[in-house]
């Protein structure tokens, strides 16, 4: 859409031609910004509900630090995922907001709710793991739940989970990380009733195969309810975590459309 036909949108709704349900379904597929090296979609949260994310992992320093400047300065939420300290300080440079979490390898700009809504719980087999489950954690934060932890309770000592079973049933979602065996995920899918999100590690010794061997055992769960994600995608498990999270509840974070 060109500028003159975004101008007669708007021009539409104020005349109360268009309405406002109307205008929005259009802008859903405004055009996206050309950097030459990236295609920059910045009306995504139009159509998913939280802005576009930056993947650093695989882009130079000085690729990762034009995409930021970009995305932040269309206002609103922002997180740049799998960001090695030395792209991460430059990202912070940008914006005085931004905040670099060194286990989740995130650098985020959080919009502060007022109160974060529902409640999903974060689970680890071991202290391993925890960088996966924080890059979880973080990712479901900004977009706006509320998100609790429950950190090395893995099968190798049932009873560190069993003693704290409580705090399971207060959860909306559970994303279970684990690596070696994978077998955690399983367990908590046995207890819970709300959705467990799975996601293998690549922790373990040889013929745990980069987390190969977590990944079968938990796409081969036994217990219902139980979703897998790919080997140590923790963005992804949160991503996903909140939009659970967020079904059937009215307060829904939707950031401001650029």
């Amino acid at each position: 859409m060109s500028p003159e036909g975004i101008e007669r949108l708007l021009k539409g709704v104020q005349a109360g031609r268009v309405t406002v349900e109307d205008a929005v379904q259009r802008l859903r597929t405004l055009p996206f910004e050309d950097l030459g090296f990236a295609s920059l979609d910045h009306h995504r949260s139009l159509r998913q509900g939280f802005p576009e994310v930056l993947l650093c992992e695989g882009k130079t320093a000085k690729q990762s630090v034009a995409i930021a400047r970009s995305l932040i300065k269309k206002g609103g939420p922002f997180l740049a995922t799998r960001a090695e300290p030395v792209i991460a300080k430059a990202i912070l440079k940008l914006d005085r907001r931004a905040r670099y979490h060194a286990d989740a390898r995130i650098v985020a700009i959080d919009g502060k709710p007022a109160r974060r809504a529902g409640h999903i719980l974060v689970l680890t087999a071991g202290t391993a793991d925890v960088p996966v489950a924080e890059e979880a954690r973080v990712t479901a934060e900004v977009m706006g739940s509320h998100v609790e932890t429950l950190y090395d309770v893995g099968v190798a000592g049932l009873h560190r989970l069993l003693g704290r079973k409580d705090r399971l049933f207060e959860a909306r979602v559970a994303i279970v990380v684990a690596g070696m065996d994978g077998v955690l995920p399983s367990v908590v899918g046995g207890l819970v009733d709300c959705p467990v999100v799975a996601v293998p590690t690549s922790r373990g010794y040889g013929a745990s195969f980069g987390g190969l061997a977590a990944l079968l055992t938990m796409l081969n769960s036994c217990a219902a309810g139980v979703g897998v994600m790919n080997i140590d995608n923790g963005f992804g498990a949160g991503c996903l975590a909140h939009r659970i999270n967020m079904l059937d509840n009215p307060r829904i974070r939707r950031p401001s459309a650029t």
